[in-house]
């Protein structure tokens, strides 16, 4: 008899088995959001062979199941694409992704990753332990490569036959010993249910909703959905290899219905250790080459770096960050340095196309906080004050306006 586990786990059990940080309750949508935002992926709804009959499992169980997992050997075929209700950036693009003019490399993760915040693709991986794993993004005609093996990272783009190296801690940004895979690699649709789960708490409801059968295997489907109205989020969808414990795949649905925002899974998964040909890469001849830091280098020459530490700066002006509400509501209220809000329309102060990407994305609102704009996408929206506050959460427009009403 298929299950269907009816009986909700809140986030004390939840917490005991995932090991949540107290203060992930009230961040909830934002850890969920958040891997949306870093354009992890949608698979545009697997088709399914049946539902299999499996032994009946609870909700509790099912956690415990994927927290004991250690697979760390795979290979696999995912299919992944993303739709956040972001209007196409067009030449904004390529001012958004790091290392991306004419001075970079084509084959730098910053650069390639950042075509996976839209539209639909096609991606290999392979895996052999924390130290090895290969991602492999198919273009038409096309291949993207980005391989982990040991102290190196390579990442070659075929379309231009440019070669990034770095050393893993560098392309991690990380120390010895840590996960050194690059930053911006798209996750698994384990990572994703671990920081789905770690954020679960007595504002969730979290249950068992039947089988199904994803690449081939059968499969529990355990639903995470908000018990509390107002939120974006509408539910998270995360089948669970029923053999091993791993996530095959990760939906999530966005409460105003249509197509899931973010749904990652595997069409192909073998758990068999794969071939350490996998992992082994050398420059094809004629290849350019570009070493990190060079780009690094670079960027400094040109006063880039000089520009990035002001930035960052900025932001560390920040002052502090206040959280209104809490779970699937929770929204971050943010004091913007010099209280700046937006520049008007027509200041010349913003790019005419910056500015009408700023128009696609902005409602005008106003009420007891006085007035601003909210930008919106079908996750993450955030509000905008004219006297310089930001406002920022997994919730609806009214929620926020609501939220800002409240801290007045």
């Amino acid at each position: 008899m298929a299950p269907n586990d009816s009986a909700e786990t809140n986030g004390e059990a939840t917490g005991t088995v995932v090991g949540r940080r107290k203060a992930a309750r009230y961040i909830v949508p934002f850890a969920v959001a958040g891997v949306a935002a870093a354009t992890i992926g949608l698979v545009p709804a697997l088709a399914d062979s049946g539902d299999p009959d499996l032994p009946e499992i609870t909700a509790q169980e099912l956690i415990e199941k994927i927290a004991a997992s250690d697979e760390e050997q795979l290979s696999g075929t995912l299919k992944v694409s993303t739709d956040l209700g972001i209007p196409s950036l067009g030449g904004l693009a390529g001012s958004f992704a790091p290392d991306s003019g004419t001075d970079g490399s084509s084959a730098s993760p910053e650069a390639k990753l950042m075509e996976l915040a839209s539209g639909t693709h096609t991606l290999r991986v392979a895996a052999d332990g924390p130290d090895k794993q290969r991602l492999s993004i198919l273009g038409e005609g096309s291949e993207y490569s980005l391989v982990h093996n040991g102290d190196d990272v390579w990442g070659y783009d075929s379309e231009s036959n440019e070669v990034y190296h770095a050393k893993s801690d560098e392309g991690a940004g990380g120390k010895a010993g840590e996960h050194k895979a690059p930053k911006g690699v798209p996750a698994t649709p384990e990572e994703l249910a671990e920081e789905a789960l770690a954020a679960a708490d007595d504002t969730t409801s979290v249950t068992v909703d039947g089988t199904a059968q994803v690449a081939g295997r059968d499969a529990y489907k355990l639903l995470i959905k908000p018990k509390q109205s107002g939120s974006t989020i509408g539910s998270v969808t995360i089948a669970v290899d029923a053999s091993t414990g791993v996530p095959l795949k990760f939906t999530l649905a966005p409460s105003s219905g249509g197509k899931a925002a973010v749904d990652a899974g595997f069409t192909e998964v073998d758990f068999k250790k794969p071939a350490a040909s996998s992992f082994s890469f050398s420059p094809p001849k004629g290849a350019k080459v570009t070493e990190a830091d060079e780009l690094k280098a670079g960027a400094e020459e040109k006063g880039a770096a000089d520009k990035a530490r002001k930035d960052l700066g900025a932001l560390e002006g920040f002052q502090g960050l206040n959280v209104i509400g809490e779970g699937w509501n929770a929204v971050a209220e943010i004091e913007v340095p010099g209280g700046a809000g937006l520049p008007a329309q027509g200041s010349g102060d913003v790019p005419a196309q910056a500015q009408q990407f700023l128009d696609a994305l902005g409602d005008k609102v106003t009420g007891d906080f006085g007035s601003g704009t909210v930008f919106r996408t079908r996750l993450v929206n955030a509000l905008l004050t004219d006297d310089g506050k930001v406002y920022v959460g997994a919730v609806t427009k009214d929620a926020l306006v609501k939220a800002a009403d409240t801290a007045k």
